[in-house]
């Protein structure tokens, strides 16, 4: 198995040898095996643990067997501490979620301060046909089928080649340790349901199943690397950039087959989701538009037109004085006086107002711009960073 990912890292990560490299570790049996095969590979690694405080006093025994390896090891080790319960219910997600944007969050802070290059997750092929699985439940385009990114700007994925059964047969034969997750016995969520009642099925019908699973997904990624190439080409034909606009000519693009699917693959990265609408668009009348959380398409005349909600105000300044009690350009603020923090959402904010300098200034933000996110410990984080940590991953 090492020389399998020797071989493999040095065919598509042939760079990460001569980084400094962070791994992801949760005490897992999949994490374990990643650290062992990198020291094996004499890599350059630094173990980073996040305790997301859900499974009680497993939780700290996880992170304590992690601290004890690394130090065995002489590996330096990060670790962190999150309330996870709280900051999902401070912004309204799942747990999940709120687990996911913690985690990126930190790793790519230790990115930064601890001057490592990239961040190794442990996922394997098992993690991808699962994702796939839910993907193909809740409805998806081809992108949501081509599975787990290999590389991600930062975050490298190199255990996708291995199936969970390789990496346990081999912990075994090496004698490295793991600790198993209580709530991977739990149905509760449903990677766990497919993970459980699913792909036992599927691997029953066919014992070569994640290989063969692994080779469909070669033939979806060709597949997608093509429709990415047309897309550009008809893009160039038909779409012209107009200062911050971009005009999409109708008389060039209603003509072509399935010419839908082409303004699924240029406006899914504007936000837009409300597809029916969008394609509802190309035949209405002048003048109407639709929007997504920062973009506005509009239909005038012949052309689509894309373009920021706040283009024309990019550069402007909007000012609150001591006493206004709303605002409403450019979007809408009310702002009010209260004895206690009550139930906080993502969409409300409390400060205190003796340390509020008036007026304040209401603007875009701007490179030098840094707050400390929510939930998190140690130095503050630059907004750009935060904005870009976002799209992860």
């Amino acid at each position: 198995m090492v020389e399998k990912l020797k071989n493999h890292c040095n065919q598509h990560f042939p760079f990460l040898k001569q980084k400094k490299v962070l791994l992801a570790v949760s005490g897992g049996l999949d994490s374990m095996v990643l650290v062992y095969l990198f020291q094996q590979l004499h890599y350059e690694i630094g173990v980073a643990h996040c305790n997301f405080q859900l499974r009680g006093l497993e939780s700290f025994e996880d992170q304590n067997f992690i601290q004890n390896y690394a130090e065995a090891n002489s590996l330096p080790i990060f670790i962190t501490q999150f309330d996870t319960q709280a900051f999902a219910q401070d912004y309204k997600l799942s747990i999940q979620v709120a687990a996911r944007e913690l985690r990126y969050n930190w790793f790519y802070e230790l990115l930064e301060t601890q001057n490592f290059d990239y961040v190794l997750t442990a996922h394997h092929a098992d993690d991808n046909l699962e994702t796939f699985l839910i993907n193909l439940s809740r409805g998806t385009g081809l992108d949501g089928l081509t599975g787990i990114p290999e590389q991600n700007d930062k975050v490298i994925r190199p255990l996708l080649a291995f199936s969970r059964q390789e990496m346990e047969a081999y912990a075994k034969q090496n004698a490295i340790q793991w600790r198993e997750d209580s709530s991977n016995a739990s149905d509760k969520y449903l990677r766990n349901k497919i993970r459980h009642d699913v792909v036992p099925i599927l691997k029953e019908l066919n014992t070569d199943f994640i290989a063969s699973f692994q080779k469909t997904q070669e033939y979806l990624q060709q597949a997608q690397v093509m429709v990415e190439d047309a897309s550009i080409m008809v893009y160039q034909q038909v779409a012209k950039e107009v200062g911050e606009e971009i005009h999409f000519d109708l008389k060039k693009l209603k003509p072509l087959p399935n010419y839908k699917s082409y303004l699924y693959q240029w406006l899914r990265e504007f936000g837009f989701s409300a597809w029916d609408d969008v394609y509802d668009l190309v035949d209405s009348q002048s003048g109407k538009q639709i929007f997504s959380s920062h973009f506005r398409l509009l239909k005038n005349r012949d052309y689509l037109v894309l373009c920021p909600l706040d283009f024309t105000d990019s550069k402007r300044e909007y000012f609150i004085t001591k006493n206004q009690k709303e605002v409403k350009v450019p979007l809408n603020l009310s702002i009010c006086k209260v004895t206690d923090i009550s139930d906080t959402t993502i969409e409300s904010i409390f400060v205190d107002e003796m340390k509020l300098e008036f007026p304040l200034v209401l603007r875009r933000w701007k490179e030098a711009d840094s707050f400390q996110p929510f939930g998190m410990k140690g130095k503050s984080k630059k907004v750009s960073k935060f904005l870009k940590t976002r799209n992860y991953r």
